[in-house]
């Protein structure tokens, strides 16, 4: 498994492009590591379906930048969703991430989620990646390119073949093809939005 920390450098990129850089990364927390095999892109201003379209705001003071850090929010009343920020320190952009295969701590992860029937359940999907992780708003604002934070992102090795489609639940830009996925049992089913679901 990759021990190189990704650097700001690398996350300073549009959000697209930033998705098919994170897919096969490795994100750690609290005892748990995670590859990361789906993604959602979403930028600013020019985004109506991001957090960001309508400006900043206490809540999404973090995914102005600079890149590299993250991006907790929490949805539907019950649950968190993280996200990496990219692009360059004032313009927001970030990447949601959806899902990923537990390739350590597996043990401490089915312990956070025990009605998983599978490995391959246990971090399928946005709300569960977080909850396999230990992540909520106390770690929103962390930097994953520090080896001394408590949250780290790791590269991987580039992804072969990457596919793309809609965003999952957004209630705008439902047909804005900037979800990522490779070929992975973890991978959440998609589900189309509508007007009364919203993303990040």
């Amino acid at each position: 498994m990759s021990s190189r920390l990704l650097t700001r450098e690398e996350l300073a990129i549009d959000p697209v492009d930033a998705s098919r850089l994170l897919l096969g990364s490795f994100l750690e927390a609290d005892g748990v590591r995670v590859r990361i095999v789906e993604v959602e892109a979403y930028r600013g201003g020019d985004d109506p379906a991001s957090h960001c379209y309508r400006g900043r705001t206490p809540r999404n003071e973090v995914m102005f930048g600079p890149a590299g850090f993250l991006y907790v929010y929490f949805v539907y009343g019950m649950h968190f969703c993280a996200n990496v920020v990219t692009l360059t320190d004032g313009v927001p952009g970030a990447v949601l991430l959806r899902a990923g295969e537990v390739v350590a701590g597996e043990d401490i992860a089915f312990s956070r989620r025990p009605a998983s029937r599978s490995a391959a359940e246990l971090a399928k999907g946005p709300a569960r990646l977080c909850k396999v992780l230990g992540l909520d708003r106390t770690q929103n604002g962390l930097d994953l390119t520090s080896a001394e934070s408590p949250v780290r992102l790791y590269a991987g090795e580039p992804a072969v073949k990457v596919h793309a489609g809609p965003r999952v639940g957004v209630a705008v830009a439902m047909d804005v093809p900037w979800r990522f996925w490779i070929d992975s049992p973890a991978v959440s089913t998609y589900k189309r939005g509508g007007k009364r679901r919203s993303s990040a």
